[in-house]
Parts: structure tokens; sequence; C-alpha cells
């Protein structure tokens, strides 16, 4: 149906329910003449008068009796749609998807999710691990957590967790095996637990940091996997040296099954950040969540 008859057939149900003229321009805010020529214009295009009109009183003529008895429904059926969509707006509920690369994912938005639940019961989480570059909006998420240099552009940008430091480790088997390296530059005579990105297929690069920079160096890989959970059981195993984010390495350290390698060589992530679309108007599930992740 095209906007100017359905804008016609509103006119003439709110003329009838109002009563005159007169009081539906009021509830609409348009003026008595603006009805009188919709009133024309919807009964010229129909075809048939609708409205039996004096100076002092109006009633539907039978064909807009009948008429009224099918657009009453109708317009209480959109009435009620835009209330439901005033609920959606205001209360929480739906469901928001994010694309998380695995340190964010696990780290920083899933110890969140359960104040989530526990305020907002009917918001349901969408959580997919992706250590790649995703267009969020092509692929119809509501937000993405990359590192700040990760950010994907034009987008709103949410800091949602501290720096996060790195690791080198390796279990006292291996260490009691191969040696203990003292220097970035001993790793050469050492096997080496490599991440390779699935996106990307290249390897995961070793930086060390030397008087405050980063310097990068080569190992040799004698063990590569595209999971970190995989990199770190590989480590606990005694397969080699494993960089590992500090949060992953902390229990394994603190318990023995792993000894930190190199102080004060192993960079530190930048933060995470949240980012999403410039919206007007974000639902309220989204709009839920984002508070859980300000913290």
């Amino acid at each position: 149906m095209d906007r100017e008859l359905w804008s016609g057939l509103a006119v003439f149900a709110e003329i009838i329910e109002a009563g005159s003229f007169a009081a539906a321009a009021t509830r609409l805010g348009l003026s008595a003449s603006a009805l009188s020529h919709a009133m024309r214009s919807l009964e010229a295009r129909l075809g048939i008068r609708l409205l039996d009109r004096t100076t002092r009183s109006l009633a539907p003529t039978e064909a807009g009796e009948q008429l009224l008895l099918k657009l009453r429904p109708a317009l209480a059926s959109v009435a009620e749609g835009v209330a439901e969509l005033g609920l959606a707006r205001d209360r929480p509920a739906g469901r928001v998807r994010i694309n998380a690369h695995r340190p964010g994912a696990v780290h920083v938005v899933l110890p969140r999710l359960a104040t989530l639940a526990q305020r907002c019961p009917e918001v349901a989480v969408e959580l997919v691990v992706n250590d790649g570059l995703v267009d969020i909006v092509a692929e119809r998420f509501d937000c993405g957590v990359r590192h700040e240099g990760g950010l994907q552009g034009d987008m709103v940008s949410l800091r949602i967790s501290d720096a996060m430091p790195l690791v080198y480790a390796a279990s006292p088997g291996y260490l009691a095996a191969h040696g203990v390296p003292r220097a970035p530059e001993e790793l050469g005579a050492h096997r080496c637990i490599s991440y390779r990105h699935t996106s990307s297929g290249a390897l995961h690069r070793w930086d060390f940091l030397r008087d405050g920079a980063l310097v990068q160096q080569a190992v040799p890989t004698s063990f590569v996997t595209n999971d970190v959970d995989v990199m770190r059981d590989a480590a606990l195993a005694g397969l080699g040296i494993v960089c590992l984010l500090e949060a992953q390495a902390a229990p394994h350290l603190a318990d023995g099954s792993l000894v930190a390698l190199l102080p004060g060589r192993a960079p530190v992530l930048a933060p995470n950040h949240l980012y999403y679309p410039s919206r007007r108007q974000p639902s309220a599930a989204f709009r839920a969540f984002l508070a859980v992740m300000r913290g």
C-alpha cells in the first residue's frame, strides 16, 4: 500500500474517532482544511463517498462503515506493533552479537557476562571468537573487540581493559633438559612453541623489550598451533618455550607447572577496545551490554 493511500485511511479513521474535522485536526496537529483535502483525495481515489457531512455533523456512509470494520483492527495492530517497539527500545531484551579476538573474548568480555545475565536475563549474547580483522557491519555484528591498533575505521571506540602483559615460560622438565635461556639471543638453541594466525596464515612474531623499544627476534619453531590453549598445554607437556598472556599463564606460574623466563623482556599488548558503528537508536539490549563492559 502506498503512503498517500495509507495516510488518507488513517485520517478517515481519526475523523470518525474524534467526531469532527476540528477535533481530529487538533489530535493530528494539522489544519481542518488539510484534513478536508485529504478526505476529498481519498474519496476520489476510491471512487466512493465515505462520509456524510453537514456544517453541524458528520457520519460514515454505509461504505465508510464497512471500510471501518476492516480498518480499525489494522490500525490497532499497527499501534500494538509501535508499542512493542517502544518496549524493545526501553527494556533490555534480544540478542547482542560480538566479534572478539581470543584475548579480549576470554579475559575481558566473558568474565563480565555473568553480571549482564544477572541484570538483564532477557538479553542473549553470541560471542564469536576471531583473531582476524572483520567488517562487523557487513557481518551483522553489534560490536567488535580488538587491541587498540586493530580497530575498524569510522567507529565509536570504548576502552574496556588495561594493557595486557605477555610472559615467556616453559615447564620445569623442559628447562631441566635444555637449560634456562638468559637472553633472547639464546633462544636459537631452544625449542619454541608458536602461534599461527588463522586469518592470515602468518606466525606470531616474537618481540622483546630492549631499552624500552621492541626488538624482533627470530626463534626456531618446533611446534605450531592456531589455538592458545593448545600452546599452553604444549608448554605444560614440556614441548618447549611459549609466549602467553600473563593472565593465561598465571595459575601455572603460581603452582610451579610453568616457569617465567627472560624477566623484563616480554612485551605488553595494547589495551582492548570495544568498537561499534555510530547509531542514533541502539537497542536497549546493546545499551545494557555497553554498561556492563564499561564496568
